[in-house]
């Protein structure tokens, strides 16, 4: 089981709007069941502006990962640490797939029932706006992102299940790379970094 401490702000990925997310998820989601459900969970009447991106919630009103999200991030720490001579993940072959079929994420007691991991904060949650440009045919173009924001001080809680034990050492390489590239949009300018601490025994 481990923590991850956020500390930098954390901003939502999922579109508030619920037709682009349903769009977007109906060619991830295993069933319709999950795709219901998690359309659902982005809560957009509580949201007035529909281009931004937001954080699912739970039935509570509580933002959280989905477990797939953590599966995702050790995937992206893997690919960019597989380029690095001496990493541990440099000599992990078709890392994806070894990801998917190896190692499991859950919010407690290894349940697979369970897919929502919260997000604990003491703080409102606020609002980032940041400018994307592009380059096209016409020339450079800017566009106003928006996305929904937990301050820094966030923490959240899961378990991890590995099938195969020398698994440990990757697992904690790839938390380790959390410090510079974590969770959530804008990541790569260091939104959504985290440090992380393995718990032994319960937490409240």
């Amino acid at each position: 089981r481990v923590r991850l401490d956020f500390i930098d702000e954390i901003l939502g990925t999922a579109a508030a709007d619920p037709e682009i997310h349903r769009n977007y998820i109906a060619s991830k989601a295993p069933n319709a069941q999950s795709i219901e459900q998690e359309v659902a969970a982005i809560g957009v009447d509580d949201v007035e502006e529909k281009a931004m991106t937001v954080f699912p919630r739970n039935h509570y009103g509580e933002p959280i990962f989905w477990n797939y999200q953590l599966k995702g991030f050790f995937k992206s720490a893997c690919s960019a640490l597989r380029a690095i001579d001496g990493t541990k993940s440099s000599k992990l072959k078709a890392y994806k797939k070894q990801i998917d079929l190896r190692i499991f994420v859950f919010p407690q007691a290894y349940d697979p029932s369970l897919r929502e991991i919260i997000i604990h904060t003491e703080k409102p949650i606020g609002s980032c706006q940041r400018p994307l440009r592009a380059a096209t045919a016409q020339g450079e173009r800017i566009a106003l992102a928006n996305s929904e924001m937990i301050a820094p001080g966030a923490w959240c809680e899961f378990d991890i299940m590995m099938l195969n034990d020398s698994d440990e050492a990757l697992v904690r390489e790839w938390l380790d790379y959390g410090r510079l590239n974590g969770l959530g949009q804008w990541r790569n300018s260091g939104k959504g970094a985290f440090v992380w601490k393995e718990i032994t025994t319960k937490e409240s």
